[in-house]
């Protein structure tokens, strides 16, 4: 039986821990179904991204789209940091790994990442990341705070990460306008 469980860190973000269904041949897991995230909307995305370990994605948030996160292949360090004003989890962090494990061993479970939470990943080893958006790409709701910000004290499991010029710029949590932070309740 699958097993969805919401953060008791941040408010909204559920992990899911899938059924995985295996035999000689290998191995079926259905990732992802809407109806286990009662709060969410459609889906109606999916990406893939390939990253070689090392590299750091983030912290990225949206005001209007929700993600849903699953690694097949490799290990991510996700980190999670709620940005909502006014939500019963403002300012928590949450860091927690997905994909392969030390033992050889794969975590199937997935991450549903409400809109208002910034979201990032470290490539622990090189790794595979697929997403579901609930919207298409907006420039204008594509937003960053900056992953090294010690009010976030993210750990991200990398000493010395490799960061798009984007990631480098982003501002810290106290200065981002008030225009772009989120306020809890959002309404998407």
């Amino acid at each position: 039986m699958v097993q969805v469980d919401e953060s008791d860190v941040i408010a909204g973000v559920f992990v899911v821990e899938p059924v995985v269904h295996g035999d000689d041949r290998g191995l079926f897991v259905e990732t992802f179904r809407r109806e286990w995230i009662p709060s969410a909307r459609e889906m109606i995305q999916a990406n893939r991204a390939d990253r070689r370990a090392g590299a750091l994605v983030g912290l990225h948030y949206h005001l209007h789209q929700a993600d849903y996160w699953y690694v097949p292949y490799g290990r991510a360090r996700v980190v999670l940091h709620d940005l909502r004003a006014g939500s019963p989890t403002d300012g928590a962090t949450l860091a927690f790994d997905l994909g392969a494990r030390a033992d050889g061993t794969h975590d199937h479970r997935g991450v549903f990442i409400p809109p208002g939470v910034a979201h990032g990943f470290a490539a622990l080893t090189d790794m595979t990341i697929t997403y579901l958006v609930d919207g298409y790409y907006n420039a204008a709701d594509e937003l960053g705070v900056a992953w090294d910000d010690p009010e976030i004290d993210a750990d991200w499991g990398l000493t010395d990460p490799v960061l798009s010029e984007r990631d480098r710029r982003n501002p810290k949590r106290a200065a981002i306008e008030a225009r772009l932070r989120p306020v809890w309740p959002l309404r998407t």
